[in-house]
């Protein structure tokens, strides 16, 4: 596995972890409120939806991360493309900038994944 897919791959299991982090324990928080750019109210509203939101993310990261540890290039393409179509799903239904992203990175470490092999 090239390295600079590699580096990718590991950063765009970061950010899936930093959302975990965000949807699961700041949901409700400055933080999230912040980041989310929604109200206290509706953010308390929607704690349980973000959370299960969250816990999805950390799967995506976990994949992420064994992909690369293992150097498994099938594994890696099957959770990045998995984040490619979230992210498209969530800029197509939600906000723009999620594409932006989610869906970029993940496309960027597909790139070099296959085009640097």
């Amino acid at each position: 596995m090239p390295p600079i897919a590699l580096a990718l791959i590991l950063l765009v299991a970061a950010l899936h972890t930093g959302f975990l982090v965000l949807e699961m324990f700041l949901w409700t928080k400055p933080a999230g409120l912040k980041v989310f750019r929604q109200s206290r109210e509706k953010a308390e509203q929607s704690k349980v939806l973000a959370a299960n939101q969250g816990l999805y993310n950390g799967f995506l990261a976990a994949g992420l991360v064994w992909g690369a540890c293992c150097a498994r290039v099938d594994v890696a393409t099957f959770f990045l493309v998995c984040v490619v179509v979230a992210g498209a799903y969530g800029a197509a239904t939600v906000n723009r900038r999620i594409f932006f992203v989610q869906a970029v990175p993940a496309l960027a470490a597909l790139a070099a994944l296959h085009l640097l092999s």
